[in-house]
């Protein structure tokens, strides 16, 4: 792809096909060869209208939605990023389900769910390049931040994405987290009904807080096992909120083990001390139904890293 290919403001009409689809990921196909942090750049300039309106990058795209795609400059087709050899065979190893036009991986911590910011190539990037008859179709249905580990969903089927997203957004899927929280909580369940607001600092970082303006956010956290400072717990999302169960913690008063951007430094290094060095938060059970009626329960164990912070702490 020339420059020329885009020197043009392009209207793209959307299909049954593609509805449901991401805007970000959508420019992304339509913008072969353009990065990431260009795409949300035009976006945020407002270059980019749907229905003549601003959106934003995380917006879903509807059937017969009018996408204004505006001129960019590419001096030459990107080549798509390929994954080392190591990340492969390791997210290879990491698959717990591949059938049913659904690909659920055990996510390693570390590995943001897609590139940019800094990130050339993440899970997706990955995915697709292992995959590259479905390249252009495999679209992650749900993310968990980089720092986080445990299942995650990819499909190449966009009626299946659509249905996904359906049950994610009415609470259809059952998801279940380990997180280890700093402290000892008190009480053997909490249920957090806590509103969520998501704002931007002045840096262009996003952040979560609540807030009454904000989304119904409802966590239930429960009582695994206890340390000396420290409590293991299974999170259930009832809602599907940005950073949710990090938000929730914090405003329990016991925010994640290694938490940067929700935690307490001090307590953190505290856990370093200890060996205890990444974000204690893992995706460890999936529940859900898929649309032909088939039940799916997939579970993956928690990472050697996190079993090993846990026998520190076993030990006193």
């Amino acid at each position: 792809m020339t420059a020329s290919d885009l020197a043009t403001v392009r209207l793209l009409t959307i299909d049954e096909d593609r509805a449901g689809q991401r805007l970000d990921n959508f420019l992304i196909t339509a913008l072969k060869g353009a990065p990431r942090a260009l795409v949300y750049r035009i976006v945020r300039k407002g270059e980019v209208r749907v229905n003549k309106g601003r959106v934003s990058p995380d917006y879903r795209l509807q059937a017969g939605d009018v996408v204004r795609v505006p001129p960019v400059r590419l001096s030459e087709e990107a080549p798509a990023p390929t994954p080392r050899h190591g990340l492969q065979k390791l997210l290879t190893e990491r698959i717990v389900h591949d059938a049913d036009h659904l690909l659920v991986v055990n996510k390693p911590a570390g590995l943001a769910v897609h590139g940019g910011s800094g990130v050339s190539v993440g899970l997706i990037e990955a995915l697709r390049a292992m995959r590259p008859e479905q390249a252009s179709s495999l679209e992650l249905v749900h993310r968990l931040d980089r720092d986080t580990s445990g299942l995650i969903m990819v499909t190449s089927r966009r009626p299946l994405l659509r249905a996904l997203h359906a049950n994610l957004r009415e609470g259809d899927i059952d998801k279940r987290y380990v997180a280890l929280l700093s402290g000892r909580l008190a009480g053997a369940k909490h249920r957090v009904e806590a509103p969520l607001l998501k704002v931007e600092r002045p840096s262009g970082e996003a952040i979560v807080r609540v807030s009454r303006e904000g989304k119904a956010a409802i966590t239930e956290f429960t009582v695994l096992e206890r340390f000396k400072d420290a409590t293991l717990v299974e999170a259930k999302l009832l809602t599907g909120r940005t950073h949710q169960i990090r938000v929730h913690a914090q405003h329990l008063g016991h925010p994640l083990v290694g938490d940067d951007k929700y935690g307490l430094d001090a307590v953190n290094k505290q856990f370093q001390k200890k060996g205890l060095s990444r974000l204690f938060l893992h995706a460890q059970r999936l529940q859900l139904t898929l649309p032909d009626g088939k039940r799916l329960n997939l579970e993956a164990p928690i990472d050697d890293d996190f079993e090993q912070g846990l026998a520190v702490l076993r030990r006193g």
